[in-house]
């Protein structure tokens, strides 16, 4: 038998009724906000990733899945969704339609990393991508999609801002924290010695007790953030509490990814997951040779809200089928397949007999599928067209005309 590879899943029929729910609430959320899908390629040029996240970034340098195809092109599964977005919105040139350009993916992500609860090597995340307003309105109605797609999938969050800064105090910030880390450098775990030459605000995210003691001295990005940077996170913080929307602001959330900038924000569960994550990154299109368009959005693992929401007892319902048709005997069977598609033709669901079973074994999977109605035709129902429909959950019959 060959098994499914290491950190991948398979959607079993009987579970695929919560992904259709939670994409239609992402997709009904997304219409609300007038965002419109986009659809990009599961693989793109390697350099795509590499010029968008850093050559730095972990997601870079340990967790892309990266192939030479026959023409000896370097090509990745895409590890995030924002920069095949930014790329197809500089390719096709999407500013041309006028901004914002308001949009938003459903889409599988690839990352060699160990599999954990809810994030395996191939995950799958909504995302929302606004191009083009510098606003911190737009931060705002991002967060807010984000909170009301996460309200309506029953889950309960806590949400977290910081403000990263823009490339030049960033810049002055990442240079202080690295002098003040390495008088330190051999008490930090072994990953963040790495970062600390190559990724160094990574070490802030590091969920290690003995490098979160050495943050908790570390210098604060607070201090360094510029008058333009501190105004826009100021006025975002503002909109949010008029929009009555809890936050707490932790100078330790930046995000995994280099190419954001000033905003950036996550949603965990109770439980401290985090389930959503986003924020802006201004410089991205004009990274990959577009124009300075400003950017915000986020991204939201699927197995992250389905796992979340079942841990705070969510039902999600499963559709059954209208009616189950069985015939009393083989030479029914034309009728039943017959009726089976003018009912069809009319939008019911239902369901019939096609591995010959007996009547008792047909009635019995009725049963097991969960049928509404059941429907045993034979030779007297076939000659008067009269048939009686029987309510699976309460025993009570009806006439039904065909």
């Amino acid at each position: 038998m060959i098994n499914i590879p290491k950190g991948t899943k398979d959607l079993l029929p009987q579970n695929s009724h919560k992904w259709h729910e939670i994409e239609s609430i992402a997709r009904d959320v997304a219409r609300v906000f007038n965002c419109h899908e986009i659809r990009t390629p599961i693989f793109e040029h390697t350099e795509l990733f590499t010029r968008s996240l850093g050559d730095e970034a972990e997601v870079v340098s340990k967790q892309m899945y990266t192939f030479l195809d026959k023409a000896n092109r370097s090509l990745t599964l895409k590890p995030e969704g924002t920069a095949p977005v930014a790329r197809s919105f500089v390719e096709n040139n999407l500013g041309e339609f006028g901004l914002p350009q308001k949009m938003y993916y459903i889409s599988p992500i690839f990352r060699y990393e160990n599999p954990q609860a809810g994030r395996l090597r191939q995950h799958h995340q909504f995302g929302i991508e606004f191009y083009g307003s510098p606003s911190p309105y737009a931060d705002a109605e991002v967060i807010l999609l984000a909170k009301k797609f996460l309200n309506k999938c029953g889950v309960t969050t806590n949400l977290t801002l910081n403000n990263i800064g823009c490339v030049a105090c960033r810049t002055e910030y990442n240079n202080e924290l690295k002098k003040q880390l390495k008088k330190q450098r051999e008490c930090l775990c072994g990953l963040c010695q790495n970062r600390l030459n190559k990724n160094t605000l990574r070490i802030l995210d590091c969920k290690s007790p003995i490098c979160q003691g050495i943050i908790k001295d570390a210098p604060k990005i607070s201090k360094f953030v510029c008058t333009d940077c501190k105004t826009h996170f100021n006025k975002l913080t503002d909109i949010l509490k008029n929009e009555k929307i809890d936050f707490t602001i932790d100078d330790n959330v930046v995000r995994g990814l280099d190419y954001y900038s000033k905003t950036v924000f996550e949603f965990a569960g109770p439980d401290g997951m985090a389930i959503c994550g986003g924020g802006r990154y201004d410089g991205m299109v004009e990274e990959l040779g577009g124009k300075n368009v400003p950017c915000v959005g986020f991204g939201v693992g699927i197995e992250r809200i389905l796992l979340a929401a079942e841990k705070e007892g969510r039902e999600f319902e499963q559709k059954t089928v209208d009616y189950y048709i069985a015939s009393l005997s083989p030479e029914q069977l034309d009728y039943c397949f017959d009726l089976a598609q003018k009912l069809r033709k009319k939008g019911v669901s239902c369901e019939v007999d096609l591995m010959h079973r007996s009547l008792k074994a047909q009635l019995k999977f009725a049963d097991k599928i969960k049928a509404k109605y059941s429907i045993v035709v034979g030779e007297d129902e076939v000659k008067s067209g009269v048939l009686k429909k029987k309510n699976m959950q309460t025993g009570e019959t009806s006439i039904m005309s065909e």
